[in-house]
């Protein structure tokens, strides 16, 4: 799983959070509990030029009307949330397609949109607004602004300490002082073990923060030695059911070993599973995932889902991690 999609994932799964743990004013102003979540947005310079893919588009209901940016159009009361996630360590290249997609989502819809940008590696100031801006000599035909989000700018112990959970997760990427970095990981992990979430929620935040947390060899010793403690021992439990031990123990929940590939982990779990005959755990963790990278699953693809045999399960598992619809599974017409 790369950068893209497993953000794209977690701000899907978790994105009233990301509203509140990063712009808080925004989410007071839109209704983040019903997102409706838009197919790949592409756009290409007729008649075959650059084609420009957005990575999150969102409609959903404003809490006010938003007045008319434009004579034509009515007052609304919905709007258009983009967010980019970009993991190359410098902002420039990302300004100019912020501006690109604003314009092109605004002229195909209609609707207000809010631009966001999440940096993997870039810090700027943490959280703020950034800006791009075209000039001829003196004049400034552009001036476009965006929200962005910084991660490497933040301070990671304030936000692991937090009540947000996602910001729990996103610590592992924010600014960490060596010698606390085991430390974070650990109590990143813990807090995430007894949060009241979902299985999939839990494993979707500790297999960021595993796949991310900074540890040299010290380090890993360390982290391996406080999570041998007492005070760990929820961690060491969530661990326990992970991809790299196979399906046999239940649904996965967290990763241990992300740099072994979650692809092996996966296909692993899954021979694993079969062999010791937990169809029934392959069909569920099936289920979630696809309803983590798609969202809610119609009643045929259910259907569909329910009647696949047990070799099926194992095909369709595999194809998943590079799938990009349901039609793609054969799941759906």
């Amino acid at each position: 799983m790369d950068h893209d999609q497993r953000f794209k994932t977690l701000i899907q799964v978790f994105f009233q959070e990301f509203l509140l743990l990063f712009f808080r004013t925004w989410a007071e102003r839109l209704d983040a509990t019903a997102v409706e979540w838009l197919d790949k947005e592409i756009f290409p310079d007729p008649p075959e030029g650059h084609r420009q893919v957005l990575d999150l588009v969102g409609k959903l209901r404003t809490r006010q009307a938003v007045p008319g940016q434009r004579t034509s159009e009515p007052d609304q009361w919905l709007a258009l949330v983009h967010i980019e996630i970009e993991s190359p360590d410098k902002a420039t290249p990302l300004r100019p397609r912020m501006f690109d997609a604003y314009v092109q989502l605004r002229r195909k819809h209609g609707l207000p949109v809010l631009p966001i940008a999440l940096y993997l590696r870039v810090g700027l100031d943490g959280v703020g607004i950034d800006v791009y801006e075209e000039h001829f000599w003196e004049f400034r035909p552009v001036h476009f602004e965006y929200l962005y989000v910084g991660l490497p700018a933040l301070d990671a112990v304030q936000y692991v300490q937090g009540e947000n959970w996602l910001g729990v997760a996103l610590s592992a990427l924010m600014k960490i002082p060596k010698e606390q970095a085991a430390w974070l990981g650990a109590e990143a992990l813990r807090r995430i073990q007894a949060a009241p979430l979902s299985d999939q929620q839990r494993f979707l935040l500790g297999e960021c923060v595993e796949a991310y947390l900074p540890l040299d060899e010290a380090q890993q010793r360390e982290f391996e030695k406080l999570l041998a403690n007492e005070a760990y021992k929820g961690v060491q439990a969530m661990n326990a059911t992970s991809y790299e031990k196979g399906l046999e123990k239940g649904l996965a929940m967290n990763a241990t070993s992300y740099e072994k590939g979650l692809e092996k982990g996966l296909e692993k779990g899954l021979e694993e599973g079969l062999e010791k005959g937990l169809e029934k755990g392959q069909r569920q963790l099936l289920h979630d995932l696809l309803e983590t990278n798609f969202g809610p699953l119609s009643a045929t693809v259910l259907q569909r889902l329910e009647q696949l045999p047990a070799d099926r399960i194992r095909a369709l598992g595999k194809a998943l991690l590079k799938a990009q619809s349901l039609r793609e599974l054969g799941l759906e017409d």
